[in-house]
């Protein structure tokens, strides 16, 4: 194919709406996120921790934001939590009518990612325990995919858990890409998030894993209803599936909220300018 039919082929191919391409970056960011989130879990529990342990699950997660986070920086912002972008939302950065488009890309990657897992590992879940998929017990499986609270926790308390990890971790995007404050040299502002998202991992995860993402909890919530572990991955935990849904979106948007009113509402007009839109790294969005 010659250069001109390649570039006329681009050209034809190239999406014109901003919608779209933004819907396709939250989309496939979210795909990445999961693949190397649940494969990370996948890879430590179907070996029997033989090829993984905490440790690798916190690092594979936080290296999986890291890349999903580059993947959709520079169209949409490189969201891929729901917790993002509400509360982006809430403090002027998303306009409010883009934000069920949004959600609904950042679901539907969790659901995608989590299929791929699913389909990679099926061998392996097969072999784990006799092809029984449990959702609870000593063999269970779902927690590969999604959170389920620990054997002592209550509702209340992995609400409360779910919030204040939620809140930290806005409230450090916030500070990370915020160039009227010391900010985060521009294009490592993705790198500067997997840190904080290993720092949460290593302090408050213990309760219920802390996910602290609607998406990349929901969405492969749902694989796994329709995969074969059924309607108990809804039920399990004292029907605790809403928590990790509910609790991180209040919490980002206060995490955020803190952020705006302790640091950011108080700089100097003097101070540099905060870029609204970034190359690398775009939480705002102002089409």
């Amino acid at each position: 194919m010659s250069r001109k039919s390649r570039r006329s082929l681009k050209e034809k191919l190239a999406l014109k709406n901003s919608w779209a391409k933004e819907a396709l970056s939250e989309f496939l960011g979210t795909f990445v996120l999961v693949v190397l989130g649940c494969g990370s879990t996948a890879q430590a529990v179907l070996s029997r921790g033989a090829s993984g342990d905490i440790v690798s699950i916190v690092v594979g997660t936080a290296m999986g934001i890291v890349i999903a986070v580059y993947t959709g920086a520079g169209v949409s912002g490189g969201h891929v939590n729901p917790a993002v972008s509400l509360a982006m939302s809430v403090t002027g950065r998303l306009k409010w009518r883009k934000l069920p488009v949004y959600l609904l890309a950042q679901l539907l990657g969790g659901f995608v990612g989590a299929a791929a897992v699913f389909g990679v590992y099926h061998d392996a879940l097969m072999a784990y325990n006799g092809g029984a998929l449990e959702v609870t017990g000593p063999n269970a499986t779902a927690h590969i995919f999604a959170t389920y609270p620990s054997p002592f926790l209550s509702l209340a308390s992995g609400f409360a858990d779910q919030v204040l990890a939620t809140a930290l971790l806005l409230l450090g995007i916030f500070a990370i890409v915020d160039t009227r404050n010391n900010g985060t040299p521009k294009g490592l502002e993705p790198i500067a998030i997997g840190l904080l998202v290993t720092s949460l991992a290593f302090s408050l995860a213990l309760n219920s894993g802390g996910v602290m993402n609607p998406a990349r909890d929901l969405g492969p919530r749902l694989l796994t209803a329709i995969a074969g572990w059924g309607t108990e991955v809804f039920t399990a935990g004292n029907n605790w599936w809403w928590v990790p849904i509910v609790a991180p979106l209040l919490g980002g948007v206060l995490g955020a909220v803190i952020y705006v009113v302790f640091i950011e509402m108080h700089h100097s007009e003097t101070q540099p300018q905060e870029n609204v839109v970034c190359d690398k790294y775009q939480l705002t969005n102002v089409e």
